[in-house]
Protein backbone atom coordinates (compact mmCIF):
# COMPACT_ATOMS: atom_id res chain seq x y z
CA UNK A 1 0.00 0.00 0.00
CA UNK A 2 1.55 3.37 -0.76
CA UNK A 3 0.47 5.83 1.75
CA UNK A 4 0.69 9.77 0.23
CA UNK A 5 -1.26 12.09 2.38
CA UNK A 6 -4.97 10.26 2.18
CA UNK A 7 -7.00 12.35 4.96
CA UNK A 8 -5.41 15.35 5.05
CA UNK A 9 -6.72 17.04 2.22
CA UNK A 10 -2.83 16.79 0.36
CA UNK A 11 -2.03 15.83 -3.29
CA UNK A 12 0.02 12.59 -4.17
CA UNK A 13 3.61 13.75 -4.56
CA UNK A 14 4.95 10.36 -4.96
CA UNK A 15 7.26 9.50 -7.74
CA UNK A 16 7.38 6.76 -9.67
CA UNK A 17 10.29 4.12 -8.16
CA UNK A 18 10.09 1.64 -11.13
CA UNK A 19 11.23 -1.59 -10.13
CA UNK A 20 13.77 -0.64 -6.91
CA UNK A 21 13.78 -3.31 -4.27
CA UNK A 22 11.33 -3.36 -2.03
CA UNK A 23 12.20 -1.36 1.19
CA UNK A 24 11.12 -3.02 4.62
CA UNK A 25 7.92 -1.28 5.79
CA UNK A 26 8.17 2.27 7.15
CA UNK A 27 5.56 3.44 10.11
CA UNK A 28 5.46 7.27 11.23
CA UNK A 29 5.28 7.62 15.08
CA UNK A 30 3.91 10.94 16.80
CA UNK A 31 4.21 12.08 20.08
CA UNK A 32 2.81 14.43 22.66
CA UNK A 33 5.36 15.32 24.96
CA UNK A 34 3.19 16.99 28.15
CA UNK A 35 1.09 14.18 30.28
CA UNK A 36 2.04 11.50 26.87
CA UNK A 37 5.97 11.05 27.04
CA UNK A 38 6.08 12.82 30.59
CA UNK A 39 3.85 12.88 33.43
CA UNK A 40 3.29 15.84 34.33
CA UNK A 41 2.28 19.35 32.48
CA UNK A 42 6.14 20.69 31.94
CA UNK A 43 4.55 24.59 31.96
CA UNK A 44 3.30 23.57 35.34
CA UNK A 45 6.16 21.71 36.72
CA UNK A 46 8.22 24.89 35.74
CA UNK A 47 6.83 26.81 38.91
CA UNK A 48 8.77 24.59 41.41
CA UNK A 49 11.69 26.88 40.55
CA UNK A 50 9.50 29.92 41.45
CA UNK A 51 10.17 31.14 44.96
CA UNK A 52 7.98 29.19 46.89
CA UNK A 53 7.26 27.08 43.81
CA UNK A 54 4.24 28.99 43.12
CA UNK A 55 3.00 32.20 41.22
CA UNK A 56 0.95 34.92 42.69
CA UNK A 57 -2.58 35.71 41.81
CA UNK A 58 -1.83 38.43 39.55
CA UNK A 59 0.08 36.61 37.36
CA UNK A 60 -2.29 33.58 37.46
CA UNK A 61 -5.32 36.06 36.69
CA UNK A 62 -4.14 36.88 33.37
CA UNK A 63 -4.38 33.53 31.80
CA UNK A 64 -6.89 33.26 28.63
CA UNK A 65 -8.47 30.08 27.19
CA UNK A 66 -6.52 29.34 23.76
CA UNK A 67 -3.40 32.21 24.63
CA UNK A 68 -1.45 29.52 26.70
CA UNK A 69 1.51 30.41 25.16
CA UNK A 70 1.67 34.14 25.69
CA UNK A 71 0.58 33.39 29.15
CA UNK A 72 3.49 31.95 30.04
CA UNK A 73 5.48 34.15 28.19
CA UNK A 74 4.30 36.38 31.47
CA UNK A 75 4.81 33.48 33.98
CA UNK A 76 8.43 33.02 32.16
CA UNK A 77 8.98 37.07 32.84
CA UNK A 78 7.89 36.90 35.79
CA UNK A 79 10.20 34.20 37.37
CA UNK A 80 13.40 36.28 35.60
CA UNK A 81 12.58 39.12 37.83
CA UNK A 82 12.90 36.83 40.83
CA UNK A 83 16.40 35.30 39.71
CA UNK A 84 15.41 31.90 38.48
CA UNK A 85 17.96 31.15 35.68
CA UNK A 86 18.87 28.39 33.47
CA UNK A 87 20.39 25.98 35.56
CA UNK A 88 16.82 26.06 37.95
CA UNK A 89 14.85 25.51 34.67
CA UNK A 90 17.10 23.08 33.50
CA UNK A 91 16.85 20.61 36.93
CA UNK A 92 13.05 20.95 36.97
CA UNK A 93 12.90 19.68 33.39
CA UNK A 94 15.70 17.15 34.10
CA UNK A 95 13.69 15.27 37.13
CA UNK A 96 10.38 15.28 35.35
CA UNK A 97 9.10 11.90 35.43
CA UNK A 98 8.16 10.13 32.11
CA UNK A 99 4.58 8.67 31.82
CA UNK A 100 3.98 5.04 33.36
CA UNK A 101 5.43 2.47 30.67
CA UNK A 102 7.58 5.22 28.49
CA UNK A 103 10.57 3.04 28.89
CA UNK A 104 9.59 -0.08 27.84
CA UNK A 105 8.24 1.61 24.73
CA UNK A 106 11.26 3.90 23.87
CA UNK A 107 13.53 0.50 24.29
CA UNK A 108 11.06 -1.41 22.10
CA UNK A 109 11.55 1.09 19.21
CA UNK A 110 15.11 1.72 19.82
CA UNK A 111 15.54 -2.12 19.40
CA UNK A 112 13.11 -2.03 16.00
CA UNK A 113 14.27 2.16 15.10
CA UNK A 114 14.95 0.87 11.34
CA UNK A 115 11.32 0.53 10.92
CA UNK A 116 9.94 4.05 12.43
CA UNK A 117 10.39 7.93 12.18
CA UNK A 118 9.26 8.86 15.21
CA UNK A 119 8.74 12.61 15.47
CA UNK A 120 7.41 14.53 18.68
CA UNK A 121 4.78 17.21 18.13
CA UNK A 122 4.34 19.45 21.21
CA UNK A 123 3.16 22.84 22.82
CA UNK A 124 5.60 22.94 25.03
CA UNK A 125 8.97 24.18 24.17
CA UNK A 126 12.09 23.16 23.04
CA UNK A 127 14.22 23.68 25.75
CA UNK A 128 12.25 21.68 28.28
CA UNK A 129 12.02 18.69 25.83
CA UNK A 130 15.94 18.53 24.57
CA UNK A 131 16.60 18.72 28.43
CA UNK A 132 14.27 16.36 30.12
CA UNK A 133 14.72 13.35 26.76
CA UNK A 134 18.57 13.75 26.81
CA UNK A 135 18.63 13.18 30.62
CA UNK A 136 16.48 10.03 29.87
CA UNK A 137 18.62 8.99 27.39
CA UNK A 138 15.76 9.28 24.52
CA UNK A 139 16.53 12.01 22.59
CA UNK A 140 18.23 10.50 19.75
CA UNK A 141 15.11 8.16 18.93
CA UNK A 142 13.58 11.52 17.13
CA UNK A 143 13.96 12.69 13.95
CA UNK A 144 12.14 15.82 14.50
CA UNK A 145 10.95 18.08 17.26
CA UNK A 146 8.21 20.28 16.71
CA UNK A 147 7.78 22.81 19.95
CA UNK A 148 7.62 26.68 20.80
CA UNK A 149 10.97 28.35 19.88
CA UNK A 150 12.74 28.98 23.62
CA UNK A 151 16.12 30.27 25.14
CA UNK A 152 17.49 32.84 27.24
CA UNK A 153 18.38 36.54 26.44
CA UNK A 154 21.11 38.78 27.51
CA UNK A 155 19.61 38.93 30.96
CA UNK A 156 19.60 35.37 31.78
CA UNK A 157 15.64 35.54 31.31
CA UNK A 158 14.02 32.01 29.75
CA UNK A 159 12.34 33.47 26.73
CA UNK A 160 9.24 31.83 25.13
CA UNK A 161 7.79 32.39 21.66
CA UNK A 162 4.44 31.24 19.35
CA UNK A 163 5.56 28.33 17.03
CA UNK A 164 3.56 29.84 14.06
CA UNK A 165 0.25 31.75 13.05
CA UNK A 166 -2.11 29.24 11.65
CA UNK A 167 -6.64 29.33 10.76
CA UNK A 168 -7.82 26.52 13.05
CA UNK A 169 -10.57 27.35 15.19
CA UNK A 170 -10.35 24.32 17.15
CA UNK A 171 -6.30 24.73 18.40
CA UNK A 172 -4.59 27.70 20.79
CA UNK A 173 -3.34 30.13 19.05
CA UNK A 174 0.37 29.84 19.05
CA UNK A 175 0.21 26.13 17.36
CA UNK A 176 -2.00 23.56 15.26
CA UNK A 177 -0.98 20.73 15.34
CA UNK A 178 -2.17 19.50 12.52
CA UNK A 179 -1.39 21.95 10.11
CA UNK A 180 1.93 20.34 11.95
CA UNK A 181 1.42 17.00 10.51
CA UNK A 182 -0.07 18.01 7.06
CA UNK A 183 3.18 20.10 6.53
CA UNK A 184 5.53 16.99 7.59
CA UNK A 185 3.22 14.45 5.40
CA UNK A 186 4.03 16.71 2.52
CA UNK A 187 7.64 17.22 3.01
CA UNK A 188 8.21 13.33 3.09
CA UNK A 189 6.49 12.54 -0.03
CA UNK A 190 8.54 15.55 -2.18
CA UNK A 191 11.34 13.44 -0.75
CA UNK A 192 9.89 10.28 -1.58
CA UNK A 193 9.38 8.89 1.69
CA UNK A 194 6.58 6.16 2.18
CA UNK A 195 4.33 5.40 5.57
CA UNK A 196 2.54 2.48 5.29
CA UNK A 197 0.89 3.56 8.35
CA UNK A 198 0.77 6.19 11.02
CA UNK A 199 0.66 6.22 14.68
CA UNK A 200 -0.24 9.15 16.96
CA UNK A 201 0.27 8.84 20.89
CA UNK A 202 -1.40 12.00 22.96
CA UNK A 203 -3.80 12.71 25.05
CA UNK A 204 -5.15 16.75 24.67
CA UNK A 205 -7.25 18.12 22.66
CA UNK A 206 -4.49 19.79 20.73
CA UNK A 207 -3.79 15.68 19.82
CA UNK A 208 -7.26 14.88 18.61
CA UNK A 209 -7.01 17.86 15.95
CA UNK A 210 -4.15 16.08 13.91
CA UNK A 211 -5.81 12.42 14.80
CA UNK A 212 -8.77 13.59 13.08
CA UNK A 213 -6.90 13.19 9.70
CA UNK A 214 -5.83 9.44 10.12
CA UNK A 215 -6.94 7.26 7.73
CA UNK A 216 -8.44 3.80 8.72
CA UNK A 217 -5.16 2.17 7.95
CA UNK A 218 -3.39 4.54 11.20
CA UNK A 219 -4.26 4.08 14.97
CA UNK A 220 -5.07 6.72 17.44
CA UNK A 221 -3.10 6.11 21.01
CA UNK A 222 -5.20 8.45 22.96
CA UNK A 223 -4.51 8.24 27.15
CA UNK A 224 -7.06 6.65 28.53
CA UNK A 225 -9.47 9.29 30.72
CA UNK A 226 -7.22 12.37 29.21
CA UNK A 227 -9.51 14.73 26.68
CA UNK A 228 -8.14 13.13 23.57
CA UNK A 229 -10.05 9.79 24.63
CA UNK A 230 -12.79 11.82 25.52
CA UNK A 231 -13.43 13.94 22.28
CA UNK A 232 -12.81 10.31 19.94
CA UNK A 233 -15.59 8.85 22.04
CA UNK A 234 -17.17 11.41 21.83
CA UNK A 235 -17.04 11.99 18.15
CA UNK A 236 -17.93 8.10 17.59
CA UNK A 237 -21.50 8.87 18.95
CA UNK A 238 -22.26 11.77 17.46
CA UNK A 239 -20.66 10.80 14.17
CA UNK A 240 -20.13 6.86 13.79
CA UNK A 241 -17.46 6.23 11.63
CA UNK A 242 -16.30 9.64 11.15
CA UNK A 243 -13.31 8.83 13.28
CA UNK A 244 -11.70 6.82 10.57
CA UNK A 245 -8.35 5.78 12.94
CA UNK A 246 -8.59 2.69 15.08
CA UNK A 247 -8.46 4.15 18.39
CA UNK A 248 -6.39 2.20 21.16
CA UNK A 249 -6.57 4.07 24.67
CA UNK A 250 -3.39 3.31 26.73
CA UNK A 251 -2.87 3.51 30.89
CA UNK A 252 1.08 2.53 30.55
CA UNK A 253 2.78 3.26 27.55
CA UNK A 254 3.79 -0.97 27.78
CA UNK A 255 0.37 -0.92 26.07
CA UNK A 256 1.31 0.79 23.05
CA UNK A 257 4.96 -0.96 22.35
CA UNK A 258 2.80 -4.83 22.81
CA UNK A 259 0.50 -3.03 19.95
CA UNK A 260 2.75 -1.92 18.05
CA UNK A 261 5.24 -5.40 18.47
CA UNK A 262 2.05 -7.30 17.14
CA UNK A 263 2.13 -4.86 14.38
CA UNK A 264 5.21 -6.34 13.80
CA UNK A 265 4.54 -10.00 13.92
CA UNK A 266 1.48 -9.66 11.50
CA UNK A 267 4.34 -8.47 8.97
CA UNK A 268 6.78 -11.42 8.96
Amino acid sequence: MKRCCEGVGLPCLFKGVGMASPRPPKYLLIFDFDETIINENSDDSIVRAAPGQALPEHIRQTFREGFYNEYMQRVLAYMGDQGVKMGDFKTVYENIPLSPGMPDLFQFLSKNHELFEIILISDANMFGIECNLRAAGFYSLFRKIFSNPSGFDKRGYFTLGPYHSHKCLDCPANMCKRKILTEYLAERAQEEVEFERVFYVGDGANDFCPSVTLTSADVAFPRKGYPMHRMTQEMEKKQPGAFQATVVPWESAAEVARYLQEVLKKKC
